[in-house]
């Protein structure tokens, strides 16, 4: 059983960006962490992995009974973290950026045959960092059960309410 989401934003977002919030209103009282990341890669992963453990043991389990995730990078850096060793229940991907918006040969997916959870994905039918097709052809990449959610949008959808449903809707189907 999932014990607590963190939660992380984009590279221009903030914790307290209406998707993350949205998010924790919908799975409450499922306890939930949003934090801000360093805007770089290495300190990103750094910090994610430390607070989930700091997170973990504050609810007095492991970090393997937490699902970690955010939107673009924040869910890249989450993902890292996994693809690294980082043990969790699960992903949350809000708007993976499978590529820079028109550099789809610039692809951020070597890091995914490393990812061994379960692993949802929610994404904008228009978003320019990936279309429903390219994600769902990388995302296959991933061992583990991924699940895919097109919402009608650009890279985050406009409606935080449907994210936010299916992130506590696929919660909610986690054992």
């Amino acid at each position: 059983m999932v014990a607590g989401l963190l939660l992380t934003p984009g590279f221009g977002g903030t914790r307290d960006g209406a998707p993350l919030v949205a998010v924790e209103k919908a799975v409450a009282p499922l306890p939930v962490l949003r934090l801000d990341l360093p805007k770089t890669a290495a300190p990103a992963i750094a910090e994610v992995r430390a607070q989930a453990e700091a997170f973990a043991s504050s609810l007095g389990v492991g970090t393997e009974d937490l699902v970690l995730g955010g939107r673009s990078f924040g869910g890249r850096m989450c993902s890292m973290a996994v693809a690294q060793g980082l043990a969790v229940a699960g992903l949350v991907l809000l708007s993976y950026p499978l590529h820079p918006p028109g550099r789809p040969d610039t692809l951020r997916i070597a890091h995914l045959p490393e990812i061994r959870v379960p692993v949802l994905a929610v994404s904008g039918s228009t978003d320019p960092f990936g279309s429903p097709d390219e994600l769902t052809h990388h995302l296959a990449a991933i061992p583990g059960p991924v699940m895919t959610v097109f919402l009608p949008g650009p890279h985050l959808p406009t409606s935080t309410t449907a994210v936010a449903d299916a992130v506590r809707d696929w919660l909610n189907s986690l054992p």
